[in-house]
């Protein structure tokens, strides 16, 4: 039977390497933006803001345990929000709601890069909604899943891989520490860009994620998410779902 012969396979832009690598530049980018400019409070790293607001309620310092606390809230939010929005219009078909998500993102962190520096608990808790989000939504790059805001999980699955790649020399484990390994690079890179301009544009700074982030949208369009097609198992000759018809 040709249908024997015949798999379907999703190729989701969201999966793809690119699309990765300028999602964890932004990541990086809003990390060190936050720190820098807004407080010393990060925007992805809530372990760190954990770690801080304790610190402040066992010394008693109400207040700094308290601007910590907000970002962790508000990640959570964001969370909840783009696992919401992800369900909800999941079948959508004029706009995947991966762009939808990066679009809100870059309107909330549009807005946060305004607010002048006597609103940095406002800026930061803006942020870090918008962060989570885009964790929630960008998880995978080529089936592997990885964080786009953050490098320990990346760190530890990068460097399982390469030693599975040393023990079984399996070139599958190789891609894999390159991916890992890429996306941390380019979050640094991120980090460090974002630590050179806040010295320079200050709190507008994150507006260089908005215009990043808008690239991601542009690739996502490019190459539209869920696009079905056939693969011929014997000739590897590659047929649209239209073709077919």
């Amino acid at each position: 039977m040709a249908s024997a012969n015949i798999r379907r396979k999703n190729l989701q832009m969201s999966d793809a390497f690119i699309l990765s690598l300028v999602i964890s530049f932004s990541g990086g980018l809003q990390d060190a933006y936050t720190y820098m400019v807004r407080g010393h409070v990060f925007a992805n790293a809530q372990t760190g803001n954990v770690v801080l607001m304790s610190t402040g309620l066992m010394s008693g310092d109400a207040e700094s345990a308290f601007k910590y606390l907000l970002p962790i809230l508000f990640f959570a939010i964001g969370v909840f929000t783009a696992e919401n929005i992800g369900y909800r219009f999941r079948n959508g078909r004029r706009l995947h709601w991966r762009q939808g998500i990066l679009l809100l993102e870059i309107l909330i962190m549009f807005i946060a890069g305004l607010m002048p520096a006597g609103m940095n608990t406002a800026a930061n808790v803006l942020i870090s909604m918008a962060c989570a989000m885009q964790v929630q939504s960008f998880r995978k790059v080529h089936g592997n899943s990885y964080a786009s805001t953050m490098c320990i999980g990346n760190l530890r699955s990068g460097t399982a891989a390469l030693s599975a790649f040393i023990r079984d020399r399996d070139r599958q484990e190789l891609k894999r520490v390159k991916y890992y390994f890429g996306v941390i690079a380019i979050f640094a890179l991120g980090a460090g860009t974002g630590s050179l301009l806040s010295g320079i544009f200050h709190e507008r700074t994150i507006w260089l994620s908005c215009l990043i982030l808008f690239a991601g949208v542009l690739l996502m369009a490019v190459r539209p998410e869920d696009n079905e097609i056939y693969i011929n198992r014997n000739d590897n000759e590659m047929k649209s779902i239209n073709e077919r018809k």
